[in-house]
């Protein structure tokens, strides 16, 4: 087969020549093809890895989406279950704690956990896993708390009756045969003559009047200077268990003796005006888990809503107690 040659119309000459190809031209239109070649590979290598998936990554993709489906799935449950866990710990610090007065748990001891899935779902699924973990770890120490609760809770329950038969629910005196002048709370001492915290109530009532147990319990404490409670006199000192005590001060005599276990109701001593006490007067204290409270909130077994009222507007009075 002949050879091909290449000619070009030479103007000056008005003929066509020859087109006589250098090794050296040769050497570069190679080079060109190849390079142009490479840069062609090159750029569709670049396109294939970032806009065409392999069949491995596809599958690769298609697990991701999976995974980040199921983690919101994961997510939104829990959210329904915090939201759950939240009513449960509600119903239990103010319903069944409240009746069986004991302090809630949840308002102090424990904080929610903080983050939501909607802040860390822009993040890595690393992250996002670690946010998760962490939700899911917090979750569980709610529950077991929540769990140590209502163990004790239940076993309030069980104790109900004999913690009712503890509580301490009449008034000291009769009523009709005393009248409340001081309540809890800061208070002018007749004799000391300054303010103080005023621990319990004075009820006066005329000297011998009988002065009984509220509370079913145990006598711990009994006569003058007992325990060295200064400036109370003659006193009584009722362990009710359930962490509830009754003091009464400045009796003339006290009937029960230490050891002594006393049921509600029953005469334990009568009205005087022993120790630091301006006139004949019972001064009773309520002692809840070590901490005074108020105990005109303990009188509801003898009062009327009405008389309720009056004694709690009388006891709110700032005015001068009697010991």
């Amino acid at each position: 087969m002949a050879k091909k040659h290449s000619y070009r119309f030479n103007p000056h000459t008005l003929s066509y020549e020859r087109v006589v190809v250098t090794v050296r031209e040769r050497l570069k239109k190679i080079s060109f093809t190849v390079a142009f070649g490479l840069v062609i590979g090159v750029l569709f290598t670049f396109l294939a890895f970032h806009f065409i998936d392999s069949p491995k990554e596809k599958m690769m993709k298609r697990e991701l989406a999976s995974y980040k489906r199921d983690m919101r799935q994961l997510n939104a449950k829990m959210n329904r279950a915090e939201e759950v866990l939240k009513d449960l710990e509600s119903r239990d610090d103010n319903i069944y704690r409240t009746i069986f007065e004991v302090n809630p748990i949840h308002s102090t001891s424990h904080q929610e956990y903080g983050r939501t899935w909607d802040s860390v779902r822009s993040f890595s699924s690393k992250d996002q896993l670690e946010f998760t973990n962490e939700r899911i770890c917090a979750l569980e120490g709610r529950l077991y708390e929540q769990s140590l609760s209502y163990d004790k809770v239940y076993k309030l329950a069980r104790t109900q009756k004999e913690r009712l038969i503890a509580m301490p629910a009449i008034m000291p005196i009769a009523k009709g045969h005393c009248q409340l002048v001081s309540g809890f709370g800061m208070r002018y001492h007749p004799v000391l003559r300054y303010s103080r915290p005023h621990t319990g109530v004075d009820l006066t009532a005329k000297t011998g009047t009988p002065i009984y147990a509220t509370a079913d319990g145990t006598v711990t404490e009994a006569g003058r200077n007992a325990q060295n409670r200064g400036g109370y006199g003659v006193i009584c000192v009722i362990n009710h268990g359930f962490g509830y005590q009754t003091l009464y001060a400045h009796l003339s005599e006290v009937r029960a003796r230490v050891g002594q276990k006393v049921k509600r109701g029953e005469v334990i001593g009568w009205v005087g005006s022993t120790g630091l006490a301006s006139g004949p007067h019972l001064h009773y204290e309520v002692i809840l888990n070590g901490k005074h409270v108020n105990p005109v909130y303990y009188f509801f077994n003898d009062l009327t809503p009405g008389e309720f009222e009056e004694i709690l507007e009388a006891a709110s009075q700032e005015n001068q107690c009697l010991s």
